[in-house]
């Protein structure tokens, strides 16, 4: 784990994005979870306006609006966010460049400053210092990791990927991986997983 924020050289060209809404929000009853609202916005949408001004890869259903957005599946279906990762990927057009933000489309607190504070921290593409990360993601108050809330080289990636990444473990499959880890801001690493932690984020977020 590195801890340190790299930033030689001038930022570059804004990182592409793959954005993960697939998954069947079975604790949610089964609704379109990247389809619900939080302060007038689906949660899908504050992960496209997140990412920034690079292109964006959703993978998961096709939804109306979203016209400057490319769509990808996983495969198999249903073959968990690995997969989709490695589909988001292999969908990003050619000339992306080499830096990625991966999100998950079910955060009710990030937003632009987190991906530009974690791009800051993965540094320049074009720099030179052999110690700069693969990935910078968000470490929640617990200590852990929140794989889906990064940006990352896309090159590492890639290289990592098995070749058959369905139902592979994000941990496992980045662990031999530099990260850097930055420490999330209160509510920034809040997902939505159940009817409590939608009432939780409409709570806080309905005035954004």
């Amino acid at each position: 784990m590195h801890d340190g924020v790299t930033g030689d050289g001038p930022p570059g060209p804004p990182p592409a994005a793959v954005i993960l809404a697939g998954g069947g929000a079975g604790r949610l009853g089964g609704v379109d979870k990247p389809a619900l609202e939080i302060g007038g916005r689906s949660l899908l949408r504050r992960a496209v306006e997140a990412a920034g001004a690079g292109p964006v890869v959703v993978v998961g259903p096709r939804r109306s609006g979203f016209p400057d957005v490319l769509w990808a599946r996983e495969h198999p279906a249903g073959g968990g966010p690995l997969a989709a990762l490695a589909a988001g990927l292999a969908a990003l057009p050619t000339g992306s460049g080499d830096r990625v933000v991966v999100l998950a489309a079910d955060l009710a607190g990030v937003t632009p400053s987190t991906v530009a504070r974690l791009a800051r921290a993965l540094g320049n593409p074009a720099g030179t210092d052999p110690a700069r990360p693969d990935g910078a993601v968000l470490v929640d108050a617990g200590g852990r990791e929140q794989w889906l809330i990064g940006v990352w080289r896309a090159g590492s990636l890639r290289a990592a990927l098995p070749g058959d990444p369905a139902g592979r473990s994000l941990r496992a499959t980045f662990a031999g991986l530099t990260i850097a880890g930055i420490p999330a801001l209160p509510g920034e690493a809040a997902d939505v997983d159940t009817p409590e932690d939608l009432a939780r984020a409409r709570g806080v977020r309905e005035a954004d």
